[in-house]
């Protein structure tokens, strides 16, 4: 049988290093790549085809939940383990909304983020139990303003589009308008809606944002 092939994003060269080191010790895995942000890791994703991807989430130029988004549009077939030191509920809510299979924090043994990695190579989730809990503490106790009657109608398309992983110039390509505008749209969504980040947004986006 041959290895499962592995790729890996991180922006923090030792960790992708100590990962690199602790996926090679096995005989069913093998490193084909290494990549420090989202955006080259949707490339990576497409060019190399691994069998399963290590995905931080706190990466530069695009984020990770972002990029997990994309390639699994591209990939439906994509699995992807979340990786991040985020102990952030709205995190691993929108990591698991954007199609990651599993998740484990950067504090986790390395026999857990093997046994991560194996689990979600094979096709099934992997989600530890101190995840879980925090995944169901974020369902139960979310206190966004779910009442998107607060926003304007531009608001409202930028909310949409957050939602759908675009940055923000992305945004503004689309809609016409500058970056800084756009901003200042998420800066205002943000404070109306009681989100504390973009990865909030993102998730709220999903659940309750008309998509235009």
């Amino acid at each position: 049988m041959k290895p499962y092939r592995v790729l890996i994003v991180d922006d923090h060269p030792m960790f992708r290093e100590a990962m690199r080191t602790a996926i090679s010790l096995q005989d069913d895995f093998v490193v084909i790549g290494q990549i420090e942000d989202g955006e080259r890791a949707i490339s990576a994703a497409h060019e190399l085809r691994p069998d399963v991807i290590v995905m931080d989430l706190n990466l530069p130029v695009k984020s990770g939940v972002q990029a997990i988004g994309e390639i699994l549009k591209a990939d439906p077939s994509a699995r992807i383990i979340a990786i991040t030191s985020s102990v952030n509920d709205e995190l691993v809510i929108a990591a698991v909304q954007a199609g990651a299979l599993g998740y484990v924090l950067k504090d986790a043994s390395s026999d857990q983020f093997i046994m991560g990695l194996r689990v979600v190579a094979s096709g099934k989730p992997y989600l530890p139990q101190d995840v879980v809990l925090k995944l169901m503490s974020g369902v139960r106790g979310h206190k966004a303003d779910t009442s998107l009657g607060v926003l304007t109608e531009r608001e409202e398309d930028v909310l949409a589009l957050v939602g759908k992983g675009f940055s923000n110039e992305q945004i503004a390509r689309h809609l016409s308008v500058s970056p800084s505008t756009v901003r200042v749209h998420v800066f205002n969504i943000l404070k109306k809606l009681n989100l504390e980040d973009r990865n909030q947004a993102i998730v709220y986006a999903s659940q309750h944002a008309r998509q235009s």
